[in-house]
């Protein structure tokens, strides 16, 4: 380790724990400074004006041909239609199809489209380990011989990113459970929170999404640019510790440090004022 390292691990866990502290360092931890200094958490959490806009079926429409006519790649967006040709069915694909849509086959205004979350995490994630071990008796295979569940934690490189294929109505907390399971990330879903990134002004703006937000909807209404919208996945910082993300492990650990903290914060007061005594007592 290096002599600036302060990794603290217990001394059981020490054979389980790899760290590899190598990475990438120069323009790209630059280009990061730069970004953060930019950015500017609004703090709200209400949408703005425009993101309150309710569309109808046939807005909706009008602004999915706009929104294709503006990408350069195939990730378009399209209206959710009933199964192609006769006898209906309760499975929906989007169009085209073997014949022209019914409007009537889709009276919700229901679309599918593609967003583009970049994850922008400081703190490590956790993903599933099996670790096979071995019997006490070499050799031997014994009912000792078992997988143990155990988590390995590790960075996700800097400027990961990763397209969804989502529902128009699909929401906020449903694209991070499904980020989540694309990298078989093992924490808590409350750690994390989605937000909405913006630029204006050269000012960088984020503010977090609401559970029930949809993050498509959003896409549609801002348009394809990524500097009027773009989607950035972070740690969940609400200014209150969310307990119930924690496991009881954790938790029991976190009651063990405040009552040590709290056993050298009486001590150092006795300290003190037995100190007081001593000299109140000299000087009589």
């Amino acid at each position: 380790l290096s002599p600036d390292c302060s990794f603290t691990c217990h001394y059981r866990c020490r054979a389980l724990v790899r760290l590899d502290c190598s990475g990438p360092l120069g323009a790209g931890d630059e280009d990061d400074g730069t970004e953060q200094a930019l950015e500017k958490d609004t703090n709200v959490d209400e949408p703005s004006e425009w993101e309150k806009a309710e569309l109808d079926q046939v807005q909706v429409e009008q602004r999915i041909k706009e929104y294709n006519s503006q990408i350069n790649s195939n990730l378009f967006m399209s209206l959710v239609w009933g199964r192609c040709g006769a006898g209906g069915g309760h499975d929906t694909l989007p169009w085209p199809c073997s014949r022209p849509p019914d409007v009537s086959q889709n009276k919700d205004g229901s679309y599918t489209g593609f967003i583009k979350v970049q994850l922008k995490l400081v703190r490590p994630v956790s993903v599933p380990a099996t670790k096979r071990v071995p019997s006490l008796q070499a050799g031997r295979p014994g009912p000792r011989t078992q997988g143990v569940k155990r988590r390995t934690s590790f960075y996700l490189p800097k400027g990961t990113v990763k397209h969804l294929h989502i529902l128009s109505h699909t929401r906020a907390s449903e694209v991070i459970d499904a980020l989540l399971r694309k990298f078989t990330v093992i924490d808590n879903p409350r750690k994390f929170a989605l937000f909405e990134r913006s630029e204006k002004d050269e000012q960088v703006y984020l503010r977090k999404l609401a559970d029930e937000e949809q993050p498509l909807r959003l896409r549609l209404l801002a348009g394809p640019s990524e500097k009027v919208l773009s989607f950035v996945l972070k740690e969940n910082e609400t200014g209150e510790v969310n307990w119930d993300a924690f496991t009881l492990p954790e938790l029991h650990n976190f009651l063990r440090i405040l009552q040590r903290e709290e056993e050298e914060h009486v001590r150092q007061l006795r300290h003190r004022y037995a100190r007081c005594r001593q000299k109140m007592l000299e000087a009589l």
